[in-house]
């Protein structure tokens, strides 16, 4: 049976009513004979397309009116104008082919599955050839969108808008709006994948769209094309598009078939919904439905119509033709003997023709038996017949081709070493399989005579043969490196072996020599480190000696290496402590400069008061003034002259205290009362050790029966003496005493109210209450009293009462109350 696809790529033509001519979208001229450049994308570019961004919104109430803002483009932007070539794959929604089924090479898709309101655009402009006034464009088309569940002007789209620019009219039968839901367009199917939870995703596989352009002869013609996400910017749209590319200046356009196919079928379009297929003279109603089957297949030349009536708003009423003619001759070309070479795959047979069956036998060994040109890889020599016939079965026919085998065994093999030293005693030999041709190269250039099927290495490089034999099979084999080397000879030069630790910078100079081919080093410096460049310096960051090693080696077994040891002396450095003294006491100085072992160390002691030593401890020395002097210790060694180091001190020659009288203290007999003596940095020594715990502490107890007078003798840090006072008067028993009358004038006598204690040692509490027991002050301080105010308010003179409880030195507690005048 005979099948044509009315709108195959190599073969439809639209044939319009009347003028039974054929015109697609970009012709610019009345004479046009041909398509113009890239009407289909077919360079593979957006040549002769205009590009656009932008935006979409829905305004109005209910965001009922979607406004679709667009900006031309230099070119396609990434991601939104994308061009597909053949064999693409598949849309990840829908599982369609990306590519048209058109059997074009490209298809374009606008827009992406990104969000953000985002549009894209593209579009033509053409001018219909005078005198055409019956007109006709072709595109196929496929979408997928996001469903929000918006209102219809808020989701996202793809529009066609068709304008006449002569007229500045929109042709509103050829302008229409796609959306996921609200559309009467069948054909939409839901995907199994969502992009957003919850979220379905809608697509409509690849349909056909034509469009009329009758009566527009000389009408300048834009094409635009558009999509975008929808008005909120949380939803994706975007759409794929191809246009068909046949063009012709031809009245007519013929299809032929085979004289004795026993049936024929044509198919319009898909996508439109109702097909009403006629005769020549449309007096008869022939088909209904995409296909048209006509059996048997009519005699001679038959011309056939059919109406195509698109769904509500989305195209125009077309009327379709085509000239069929039962005059195909089919000549079968199985191409010319070949031969497979170890396996391989190659071509037989020729380009395929339209509307042509094709059959292979045996089918053994082909990649496709029933395509025009499969590959052949026959396990043995192998004649295939090519069996052709028409699509109704007619113009049967065949050809023959023979496939030859041949084998040739391109393995090699190394006997010996693939790296190695000069005079070692070893070798490299590469053996191939004996073959009618053989080529030895190296590194990728022929060798001059070398055609055995051995080659003895000399050289270092890379290695391979190229075998041929009478069938015409060439091969290569893999490639072998080879190694060759000598030992190289290893030296450096150490200008400076011995260096001190201070600013040491070692440098090796390399001298190493070798016969064959480039040297890597090794450099080991006995710390640890390492290096691998020609010369090298290095510091050591501890003193001692050091054994360099430096390993020289052309490949990983040629190798030898040389060693030598530095020094890396130390460097005195100056230490010792000073104290800081009294004036006219003899000043210690005790050097601690660690020794340098194998040098001696030169001293040099600026003493800052105008005397210089240079003996490693300098003698006793006695400051006669009062002050600040700086010690200075300059060391260096004999190996290690530079640089002189040197420290400095600073020490501080002080002066005794002037001496104090403390402030007379009273003791109840035989209890305890502390003592405070002041303290200087040094020991206390109180004079005579009487009635004392201690007379070697800073704060002794007294208990006693008698008066004492204590000298005490202070010592500062820096051994000055200070010799203080303290008298000690006795009483008979603990004595509490508060003032009767204070006068809080400010002139420094009796301006407090406070208790006078004698043998206690805690305070628990001092209280002042006015006549109304209202708290006026508080304290647990020795000495603290009040000063007559509340809450810095000064209180009036009157009688005020007071409590008092402590902790004597007997362990007794000890309350008193009473009252005192405040007089102003």
């Amino acid at each position: 049976m005979q099948k044509l696809n009315l709108f195959d790529i190599s073969s439809f033509v639209l044939l319009r009513l009347n003028l039974l001519a054929i015109s697609f979208c970009f012709l610019l001229t009345a004479d046009s004979q041909t398509c113009p450049p890239n009407i289909d994308f077919e360079k593979g570019t957006f040549e002769n397309w205009q590009c656009y961004v932008g935006k979409f919104a829905a305004t109005g109430q209910s965001g009922g009116v979607p406004v679709i803002t667009l900006t031309p483009t230099q070119g396609p932007i990434p991601f939104r104008h994308t061009m597909y070539s053949r064999g693409a794959g598949f849309d990840p929604y829908g599982g369609f082919p990306i590519n048209s089924p058109n059997a074009s090479q490209y298809s374009i898709k606008l827009g992406n599955d990104g969000v953000g309101a985002e549009a894209e655009g593209i579009s033509c402009e053409f001018v219909i050839p005078a005198g055409q006034n019956n007109f006709a464009l072709v595109y196929n088309y496929a979408v997928v969108f996001e469903d929000p569940f918006h209102f219809a002007g808020s989701q996202p789209r793809m529009e066609i808008e068709v304008t006449n620019v002569t007229d500045h009219e929109i042709l509103e039968c050829s302008s229409y709006t796609f959306i996921p839901n609200g559309s009467s367009l069948p054909g939409f199917k839901l995907s199994a994948r969502e992009a957003h939870p919850g979220i379905p995703v809608w697509y409509k596989e690849w349909s056909t769209v034509s469009i009329n352009l009758d009566g527009m002869a000389g009408k300048r013609i834009r094409l635009f094309l558009k999509t975008a996400d929808c008005a909120q910017e949380g939803h994706f749209g975007y759409g794929y598009i191809d246009i068909d590319s046949e063009c012709s200046g031809n009245s007519l356009i013929e299809i032929s078939f085979c004289p004795d196919d026993s049936e024929l079928s044509v198919t319009a379009p898909y996508g439109y919904q109702q097909y009403t297929w006629y005769n020549s003279n449309f007096s008869q109603v022939i088909g209904t439905g995409q296909v048209l089957t006509l059996t048997p297949a009519p005699a001679g030349t038959t011309n056939v119509a059919v109406i195509v009536k698109p769904y509500e708003g989305y195209g125009c009423l077309d009327t379709l033709y085509r000239i069929l003619r039962d005059d195909l001759v089919i000549v079968p070309n199985a191409g010319r003997d070949t031969v497979s070479c170890n396996g391989e795959q190659v071509p037989i047979g020729s380009p395929q023709e339209p509307n042509v069956l094709y059959n292979w036998t045996p089918p053994e060994g082909l990649s496709d038996p029933h395509i025009a040109q499969p590959m052949a890889n026959p396990v043995s020599t192998t004649t295939y017949i090519l069996h052709t016939s028409g699509m109704g079965g007619g113009c049967r026919d065949e050809d023959k081709v023979i496939v030859r085998t041949s084998q040739l065994n391109n393995s090699i093999q190394l006997i010996g070493k693939e790296s190695f030293c000069l005079n070692s005693g070893n070798s490299a030999l590469l053996v191939v399989n004996p073959t009618d041709n053989i080529q030895w190269y190296k590194d990728d250039v022929a060798i001059t005579g070398a055609t055995q099927y051995q080659y003895n290495v000399t050289e270092t490089g890379k290695y391979h043969a190229v075998l041929s034999n009478s069938d015409g099979c060439r091969l290569l084999t893999d490639p072998k490196r080879i190694t060759i080397s000598s030992i190289p000879k290893p030296g450096f030069n150490v200008p400076v072996k011995d260096q001190c630790l201070s600013g040491n910078n070692f440098t090796f100079t390399n001298t190493s020599t070798n016969l064959i081919g480039p040297m890597q080093y090794r450099w080991l410096f006995g710390d640890g480190a390492e290096a691998s460049t020609k010369d090298a310096t290095h510091s050591y960051s501890k003193t001692g000696t050091y054994k360099v090693k430096l390993i020289v080696s052309s490949n990983t077994i040629c190798s030898d290496s040389i060693e030598t040891n530095v020094n890396v002396y130390p460097n005195a450095t100056p230490e010792f402590d000073a104290a800081k003294i009294c004036i006219a006491l003899p000043l210690q100085i005790i050097n601690k400069t660690a020794d340098t072992l194998n040098s001696p160390i030169t001293y040099l002691w600026d003493l800052g008061n105008g005397q210089f030593s240079s003996n490693r401890n300098p003698p006793t020395l006695i400051y006669a003034n009062p002050g600040i002097y700086q010690i200075r210790l300059s060391v260096s060694t004999a190996l290690c002259p530079l640089p002189v180091i040197t420290k400095s001190q600073n020490i501080i020659v002080d002066i005794p205290r002037n001496a104090l009288t403390y402030p007379t203290q009273v003791a109840v007999e035989n209890l305890p009362l502390e003592l405070h003596a002041r303290q200087l940095g040094g020991p206390v020594l109180w004079a005579p050790a009487v009635s004392l715990n201690s007379n070697a502490i800073a704060d002794p107890v007294f208990r006693g029966l008698a008066e004492q007078l204590y000298r005490i003798e202070i010592k500062s840090e820096s051994g000055c003496i200070t010799v203080d006072t303290q008298l000690v008067k006795v009483i008979k028993q603990i004595g509490i005493y508060v003032p009767t009358a204070f006068t809080p004038d400010g002139d420094g006598v009796n301006d407090l109210l406070r208790p006078t204690m004698y043998g206690i040692k805690k305070l628990n509490y001092f209280r002042v209450f006015d006549r109304w027991g209202k708290l006026l002050f508080h304290t647990t301080v020795y000495n603290a009293g009040w000063d007559g105010s509340f809450k810095s308010v000064k209180q009036e003179s009157q009688t005020y009462v007071w409590m008092f409880e402590a902790i004597g030195a007997d362990g007794n507690k000890y309350f008193r109350k009473g009252t005192t005048i405040l007089v102003r």
